[in-house]
């Protein structure tokens, strides 16, 4: 059986835990060639030696999404090592809550910059190698489409009480989305997002005491749900839990394969029901 992404060139930000890595894993087991990336080497390179072990094809390329050179160096990578881009998935991200009097301007900053503008300079970055290859193509007589994926959230769809930042560069990524499935047509990329609802990941993992913390470029950055509120908030989706890393790499490997070749500037829920 033929796999969906054989030989396709897929990059994933924040692909060393959680949906991120499930998503690598997907594509490198349906055949595409992987550039992992995590803000954590270890993580990043653990995965790409997972998915050699397994038969496939990857490299890293670790570091912060919002560094002025990454996007440029991101790109390079996946040129040097496979000469070409095929998939794009923009993941990386975390939470940084508070409501709005009580929020501060880095708060509100570092949270658009990985978001919302981390994509952008990616995006931005590899307009002109895919214009390149794709005008290659067209001359040609080849049509071969290339796939965007942008992650956003219910958050960006709805808003969220207490997430007026997280919830900002959600809906921006939309936009940012739409509009370039409108300027990349040409170029036969489809450009969609995931807004992902209550995913069971270590940002949302239940904790009792409430003192979970994650590093992020030396910030520690409160994660976690209270037991109590976790059981509140499932008992709002209509399928009764929160979804798994491996479901919502599913919803973005469905705008990666093939038969999502003429769609673009979509967005899909992946929220069990809940919207």
């Amino acid at each position: 059986m033929s796999k969906k992404v054989e030989g396709k060139v897929a990059l994933v930000t924040g692909s060393g835990r959680g949906i991120g890595r499930e998503v690598a894993l997907k594509l490198a087991n349906e055949g595409a060639r992987l550039v992992v990336n995590d803000l954590d080497k270890d993580v990043a390179y653990q995965v790409v030696e997972e998915i050699k072990a397994a038969g496939g094809e990857a490299v890293a390329c670790h570091g912060s999404v919002t560094a002025p050179d990454f996007a440029e160096r991101f790109i390079k990578t996946a040129v040097d090592t496979y000469k070409g881009i095929d998939i794009i998935v923009n993941n990386a991200g975390y939470t940084w809550d508070n409501v709005i009097q009580k929020m501060t301007d880095e708060q509100w900053y570092s949270i658009l910059d990985c978001h919302l503008t981390a994509p952008f300079r990616i995006l931005r970055a590899a307009q002109p190698v895919i214009r390149a290859i794709s005008k290659a193509e067209q001359e040609a007589g080849k049509e071969v489409f290339r796939k965007v994926v942008n992650i956003s959230s219910i958050a960006g769809t709805s808003g969220n009480a207490g997430q007026a930042n997280y919830s900002s560069a959600k809906a921006g990524i939309l936009g940012l989305t739409k509009a370039l499935s409108k300027e990349w047509g040409r170029m036969k990329v489809n450009v969609n997002a995931v807004a992902f609802g209550l995913i069971n990941t270590r940002l949302t993992e239940a904790t009792a005491d409430g003192n979970a913390r994650i590093d992020i470029e030396g910030r520690a950055i409160k994660v976690g749900v209270n037991p109590g509120l976790m059981k509140q908030l499932e008992a709002t989706i209509p399928l009764g839990r929160g979804g798994t890393p491996a479901e919502a790499a599913g919803a973005v490997f469905l705008f990666c394969i093939p038969e999502s070749n003429y769609i673009s500037g979509q967005v899909i829920v992946c929220g069990g029901g809940f919207e």
